[in-house]
């Protein structure tokens, strides 16, 4: 009965969105219904069909349809996963091209990863990394950090990712103690939104920051991060880039901003 009860609930609310979405609700307000349908309905309907969370479907994902040891099939299989079942705040492999792009050009050594959820992220920019670079990613949440554990080591790549538990505001000033860090050479801002400004201060007060770091934050327009983008781009410290791009697996619009600290 419960089970019925809350199919009905997220089809009625799936409804109901539909119906603000294609006729009432303005286009500056869809970005709202879409978050609400796929993080709180359709996740919650998920939930209950299958008995398990996202990221554990997201890892049952992996383990089935990725090579151990290859981190491209690890990210294939998210993909796959996440566009053809359900939809899942994993970059995707849009924005996740951009991401290469920049991998590529800035060629780190240090990277600082901002939320790890289930490492979609990570292993895709862990194994675009020379032989000797580091990547230390950051994870609040325990349930997504264990799942990334999985998804790392299925991916091959432990030796090369330290992932953390723990808050970002806690952590960023405890970097060059416990790791051994002078500067990052490239960080992912991909967590809390509204942690994004108060985090990059962090980091700059900290002097993790050299000139030419760049820092490559997620979700700037969706759900949006409007005081971090007037703070990097009116800054003098930073010269920043928006790459356009669509909130993970759907048509609305998103995008990466990439921005280069000048000191």
């Amino acid at each position: 009965m419960m089970l019925i009860t809350c199919i009905y609930f997220c089809a009625g609310g799936a409804a109901v969105l539909y119906i603000l979405y294609r006729w009432v609700v303005p286009a500056t307000f869809r970005q709202a219904l879409v978050l609400m349908w796929h993080d709180v309905l359709l996740e919650m309907l998920m939930d209950r069909i299958t008995g398990s969370t996202r990221p554990q479907r997201i890892l049952r994902a992996v383990q089935k349809n990725a090579t151990r040891g290859d981190p491209c099939s690890v990210v294939k299989a998210i993909d796959d996963y996440c566009r053809h079942k359900e939809w899942a705040m994993n970059v995707g492999d849009e924005k996740g091209c951009i991401v290469d792009s920049v991998v590529s050009e800035v060629k780190p050594t240090a990277v600082l990863e901002l939320g790890t959820y289930c490492a979609y992220s990570t292993v895709r920019i862990a194994s675009l990394l020379s032989p000797n670079a580091k990547l230390i990613t950051l994870e609040f949440n325990s349930d997504y950090a264990a799942i990334a554990r999985e998804v790392i080591a299925w991916a091959g790549l432990q030796d090369k990712i330290q992932l953390v538990e723990g808050a970002s505001g806690e952590w960023i000033p405890r970097l060059k103690e416990e790791f051994g860090i002078e500067t990052f050479d490239l960080i992912f801002l991909d967590h809390w939104k509204d942690r994004y400004l108060p985090d990059t201060k962090l980091l700059e007060k900290c002097g993790l920051l050299r000139p030419g770091t760049v820092l490559l934050a997620d979700n700037v327009i969706c759900p949006g991060t409007p005081d971090y983008l007037d703070y990097v781009r009116n800054s003098q410290q930073y010269k920043s880039k928006f790459f356009k791009s669509h909130l993970e697996y759907t048509q609305e619009e998103d995008g990466l901003e990439k921005s280069v600290f000048l000191g």
